[in-house]
């Protein structure tokens, strides 16, 4: 069995995750890991699954013939690494370059974002426009405290939290 990492994009429909789940499982398919969100009626997912290499070409063809579905695709391997994974969300005001200050922070302590999800909200109390971000990196032990300087650095707004599993 090889590891495969999908992303599509189509028009969101009624039964589409259904539709491509039974396509997987058709083949022998393993569905691993996946995100997945419609945004302004598209529908977009990062699948990782696991699958016979024989059965892979058939599998792409059933994909592709989804109606307005495109894909692209990548076969992947499991890495073994001695960095751990931390998961935390930050709030701030939102403005512009915010996504492009928590990466250039994060890319300057030669930390890799695995994992990034922002939404844009409203302060139900005060009507301020807020910036979430949860993410995962994979970092050192010794790393975590001046990650955690490097994120409150970014803005007096930076509320940060840990998140713990």
């Amino acid at each position: 069995m090889l590891r495969y990492l999908i992303t599509l994009q189509a028009t969101d429909k009624e039964g589409l995750i259904e539709e491509i789940a039974n396509k997987i499982s058709r083949y022998g398919g393993n569905w691993l890991d996946s995100e997945m969100c419609s945004i302004d009626g598209i529908f977009a997912a990062i699948l990782q699954i696991e699958l016979s290499q024989t059965h892979w070409n058939d599998l792409l063809k059933d994909l592709l013939a989804i109606d307005t579905l495109s894909l692209t695709h990548a076969q992947t391997s499991k890495l073994e690494t001695d960095l751990k994974q931390v998961q935390f969300r930050l709030v701030a005001d939102d403005r512009i370059g915010l996504v492009q200050n928590i990466s250039n922070k994060l890319h300057a302590l030669n930390i890799n974002i695995e994992r990034f999800s922002s939404q844009y909200e409203t302060a139900s109390h005060t009507g301020i426009a807020l910036f979430r971000a949860d993410f995962t990196v994979s970092i050192k032990d010794e790393q975590e405290e001046e990650l955690t300087q490097a994120l409150y650095d970014i803005g007096d707004d930076v509320v940060l939290d840990k998140i713990e599993e």
